[in-house]
């Protein structure tokens, strides 16, 4: 039998006002996980509504009482690792080991999040004049619209809440309709179950077709003051479209066509296991995934032959199977997508090292493609799926300059045994995110994190995170009475 779930909205599960409901499907199995409230744009101004009316209390809320609300959430969400895991692998088609890292990394955001309620906040200025402190404050905006992804759910459906909440914001959520337990509803429970105010937190689920009447609605809501997306590039321009048109803030973390540079020094061991979970984790749908892997030519026989072999043993399949590697991707149609893209660079010319071929289901086999050309659609396109590119290079300009050649710029390994050299390298390559000897794919709660050029802008993450949810006003006190000139 299905889970059926409701809107959130003002602390109470309520349905649709339309009564209409949208099917949750399980991308391994296709049978329906969960049957979850479709709302419709009234229902979009109920939830800014209950927000609204929530914010002034809730932004006045002593800071250590906030505080302990999230440390609570975080414990609970700690303690939910078998739910989670059963919801993601159902709902998302996340393994075992992904659903229990979104675990561990959602409640460390919530830490984190946490500290930075009671952390300073603000600056003291010079004044020009004499008897007079001036102040910077920072302050909370009032209504955030944060939009969260299916691909990481419980790591980006806390993201997308707990910096604006920790600010003193309330939010309105609407979550991906292909995971809106794991990145909305769930979070939302957790949430509440440690005491968090009525109203503070709103969750309004969709039926897909109605997602872009629904985002323009929340948007475009005069009491909504700043806006956070995660998801696709594509999207992403919509949303900031849509955000600039109201002039509303907006912080937009979107895809990757990230690369993992493997340099002369490094070692050839090493780099496969490393690029080997930066490409396959997730099945490849991580905005920060190893798309292109950048080998130097002096090591490019050796890696790849030990690549393809360990790529060869991953097992794929049921995501409840605590050994299975590379899960489904989210759904059937994205399979269909990664082959495609697959397809067409094989037929351009480009040779499948592992995998390639018809997917079962959902299930797209782990795929190592070489000499893949410009004019093939994997070239420039994020595969977001269990595929890479491997090129050859035999210099570091060269290197630097394969690895730029994207629209995007998220985040780029470099494997190297000598740091100096690879911070040389990390300093030309036009990402937001770089890390030297590691692979592609890392996150922490206290570390600034987003994008440049299509990947976005703005910045989750830490004090980056508050800051993002707050305005600064200048404050002056003065100590005695001014002169003026009539």
């Amino acid at each position: 039998m299905s889970i059926t779930r409701d809107l959130l909205i003002g602390g109470k599960d309520v349905p649709a006002a339309s009564g209409r409901t949208t099917d949750d499907v399980a991308p391994y199995t296709g049978e329906v996980y969960a049957s979850v409230a479709a709302a419709g744009p009234e229902d979009v101004r109920r939830a800014v509504d209950a927000a609204d009316a929530a914010f002034p209390e809730w932004a006045a809320l002593d800071p250590f009482a906030r505080r302990a609300i999230f440390l609570r959430a975080a414990d609970l969400l700690d303690a939910r690792g078998e739910q989670v895991a059963d919801v993601m692998a159902r709902e998302a088609g996340g393994t075992r080991p992904w659903a229990h890292f979104n675990v561990a990394l959602g409640a460390n955001i919530l830490r984190e999040a946490a500290a930075a309620i009671t952390a300073p906040r603000g600056e003291v200025l010079s004044a020009q004049e004499e008897g007079v402190l001036g102040l910077a404050v920072r302050e909370p905006l009032g209504v955030v619209a944060a939009f969260a992804p299916w691909n990481a759910p419980v790591i980006l459906g806390v993201r997308a809440v707990a910096a604006p909440l920790a600010a003193g914001n309330t939010v309105v959520v609407k979550p991906s309709e292909d995971a809106p337990i794991a990145c909305g509803l769930l979070v939302a429970d957790v949430l509440r179950e440690a005491g968090l105010p009525d109203g503070v937190l709103n969750v309004v689920t969709n039926a897909p077709e109605d997602a872009p009447e629904i985002a323009e609605t929340l948007i475009a809501d005069p009491r909504v003051r700043a806006v956070n997306f995660t998801g696709s590039t594509g999207v992403g321009r919509i949303i900031g479209e849509r955000a600039a048109r109201h002039l509303k803030p907006a912080v937009l973390e979107l895809g990757g066509k990230n690369a993992v540079i493997v340099l002369a020094d490094a070692d050839v061991d090493y780099a496969v296991d490393a690029v080997a979970f930066s490409v396959f984790m997730n099945a490849g749908q991580i905005c920060m995934s190893g798309d292109r892997v950048l080998v130097h030519a002096s090591l490019a026989e050796e890696f790849t032959a030990k690549l393809a072999t360990k790529v060869s043993a991953l097992r794929a399949g049921d995501p409840s199977d605590p050994h299975t590697v590379v899960g489904p991707l989210v759904t059937r149609a994205a399979a269909e997508r990664v082959a495609g893209l697959v397809r067409d660079a094989v037929d351009r010319g480009a040779r499948a090292l592992v995998g390639g071929g018809a997917p079962e289901g959902a299930v797209h086999p782990a795929t190592v493609l070489t000499d893949v050309p410009k004019e093939a659609d994997l070239y420039y396109a994020e595969a977001f799926g269990p595929v890479c590119v491997v090129e050859t290079f035999t210099d570091d300009d060269t290197a630097i300059a394969l690895a730029n050649d994207t629209d995007n710029g998220l985040t780029c390994g470099i494997i190297t045994e000598n740091a100096t050299r690879g911070l040389a390298v990390a300093r030309r390559v036009r990402t937001g995110i770089v890390h030297i000897n590691d692979q592609s794919v890392a996150d922490e709660p206290h570390a600034p994190f987003g994008g440049v050029k299509a990947s976005g802008y703005g910045r989750f993450g830490g004090r980056w995170g508050i800051e993002a949810f707050s305005s600064t006003r200048w404050v002056t006190i003065a100590t005695q009475h001014a002169h003026y000139p009539f």
